[in-house]
């Protein structure tokens, strides 16, 4: 259950906007946020699961002035929090695979367009 209001680019500056992430050699990622503060796109563009991408529906809370923790369920009921701060330009990972598999990563956070 989604409990959450829609989000704005005034409650959430990186809603339409697409920002890079880079987990060091690991992997780097893009992700697209859509203008309804809820769906974002992403690209797997480096690393082990490079080629990977899907639209997924996200929830965002704000937890200080430009930090937020993202949320999502991927189709293979994967899941994914991220803990992004988008003033000081740092990713943390936290990704449960379908298979049990967990991972944690880190990185830096730069919006590309």
């Amino acid at each position: 259950m989604n409990v959450n209001p829609p989000a704005t680019s005034t409650t959430q500056p990186f809603v339409g906007h697409t920002f890079r992430i880079q987990y060091g050699p690991a992997m780097t990622v893009l992700n697209a946020y859509a203008e309804d503060g809820r769906t974002m796109r992403y690209e797997v563009t480096e690393g082990e699961y490079a080629g990977a991408t899907a639209e997924v529906q996200y929830t965002a809370v704000e937890l200080a002035p430009g930090l937020f923790a993202l949320s999502w369920q991927e189709a293979d009921k994967g899941t994914v929090v991220h803990i992004d701060n988008f003033a000081a330009g740092t990713s943390r990972t936290f990704y449960t695979t379908a298979e049990l598999g967990f991972l944690r990563m880190e990185g830096s956070l730069t919006q590309v367009r």
